[in-house]
């Protein structure tokens, strides 16, 4: 029989150098003393695999005029390494680790930029040095710039050239006017062609610090070895200056707001967002089940309707979980002989009676039972779980994650009802649609 004494029995323990600063949902999150770095340690199962995830809590939302797209092009970097870990050493960062059978990549959003690594218990010391030298390290070579600059503008090319990915950007930028949520993750294409070397360390300089950054080890490994680790290696880290939050404050919006995207390919499509509060907001859980009552799934109320009425082929909505207000957004795809107003019209009822009336108990119960199936499923495995992880570090509270199927399954018709009331107004609406351009033929 396998000891699974040392995997699941973590429980509040102690490890020198370290504060234990709380314990939920399997989880224990403790503070390096000497420089901040969080570290949250979840044993999980008994496969000894393990996901490692660093969060910077850095993302487009941190970035100034002129300098949108820093934080993605950062990431690219970082994987381009240090004097150590680089193309000039002869050891990148992708080949050693996938030689020691690694999944590695990393992601940047609004609110965060991760980094990861899943692969076999016995090389997380490899993934934690690697990553603890590209903390402070990072080389910055401007031939690895110039060259990866190439690939980013081509990346942000063919988004530009996917009509529903436009149709999202078009969305938030018209939506928010001072916010930094105003600017796509990847950057304009002025500044990705303009910011410099000097500026991308600039940027490193101001977040790239273990006080700024989350520290996860999810899946099957030894807690001791785990932390020894982490000491060696995150401990001679100095704690930084780390950039204040700009603090931008979005201007109340007053009256609805509408912007059309046309070009070719792709069929019909609108988006309508509304001004809904940061996660931390006791509001979003209830205005999540909104989003399951109205979009989710082939018994919710748009599906119903548009789906099945012929007009759309797939709808959704949901409330995002940022660090700041973002947008609750409801999308229908439309079939090409569906008409847009009436498209338009019918979700405009669907908000309404959300608003006007309680959801039955039978459909709140449905809606719940699909969340709770969807939750669990892509909690399943470390990688999985450092997804889910990651996101609720970047909205401020790595609990959110724990806590969030107990809080939905507390939601009541009522509570959905009043946050629908104070959302989905039409002065707080802004409107995004999509129309294919027909391509004309000439005659032989």
């Amino acid at each position: 029989m396998a000891d699974t004494t040392r995997i699941f029995n973590t429980g509040a323990r102690s490890f020198p150098g370290f504060s234990l600063i709380e314990s939920d949902g399997g989880i224990d999150c403790y503070e390096m003393d000497s420089n901040g770095l969080q570290v949250l340690l979840c044993p999980q199962g008994e496969a000894r695999v393990a996901t490692v995830m660093i969060t910077y809590r850095v993302g487009s939302r941190h970035e100034r005029q002129g300098e949108t797209g820093a934080t993605h092009f950062l990431e690219h970097m970082m994987f381009k390494g240090t004097e150590r870990f680089s193309k000039k050493s002869g050891k990148t960062i992708f080949n050693v680790l996938q030689a020691q059978g690694a999944r590695v990549n990393a992601t940047t959003w609004n609110d965060r930029t991760n980094y990861y690594e899943l692969l076999p218990e016995g090389h997380l010391d490899l993934a934690l040095e690697i990553e603890a030298d590209r903390m402070r390290n990072l080389a910055l070579d401007p031939e690895e710039v110039e060259s990866e600059r190439t690939v980013i503008l081509n990346e942000f090319d063919r988004g530009e050239n996917q009509p529903i990915r436009k149709l999202y950007h078009a969305l938030w930028s018209t939506a928010f006017e001072a916010h930094t949520y105003h600017h796509p993750t990847i950057g304009w294409r002025q500044d990705i062609e303009n910011i410099t070397v000097k500026g991308l360390r600039s940027f490193y300089d101001r977040f790239y610090w273990p006080n700024n950054a989350t520290l996860s080890v999810i899946g099957g490994f030894d807690p001791d070895t785990v932390m020894a680790s982490i000491t060696k290696q995150f401990g001679p880290i100095p704690r930084g200056e780390v950039a204040p939050e700009a603090g931008i404050l979005e201007p109340e919006q007053i009256g609805e707001r509408r912007t059309t995207i046309r070009m070719q390919g792709g069929m019909p499509a609108v988006i309508m967002g509304f001004k809904s509060p940061a996660a931390t907001d006791e509001s979003v859980i209830p205005l999540h089940m909104a989003g399951m009552l109205l979009g989710s799934g082939r018994s919710s109320r748009l599906y119903r309707r548009l789906v099945d009425g012929g007009m759309a082929t797939a709808v959704s909505s949901s409330a995002s979980s940022f660090k700041d207000p973002g947008l609750f957004t409801v999308m229908a795809m439309l079939t090409p002989t569906a008409d847009l107003e009436e498209v338009e019209t019918i979700i405009a009822e669907e908000l309404e009676r959300i608003r006007a009336s309680e959801a039955t108990s039978d459909e709140l119960e449905r809606a719940l039972a699909k969340l709770e199936a969807e939750t669990l499923y892509v909690r399943d495995g470390s990688f999985s779980m450092a997804s889910q992880l990651n996101e609720a570090i970047a909205a401020g509270d790595w609990k959110l994650l724990t806590r969030f199927l107990d809080a939905a399954r507390a939601v009541t018709p009522a509570q959905i009802m009043t946050a629908a009331q104070k959302t989905f107004d039409e002065d707080r609406m802004t409107v995004a649609v999509y129309r294919p351009k027909e391509v004309l033929v000439e005659a032989g």
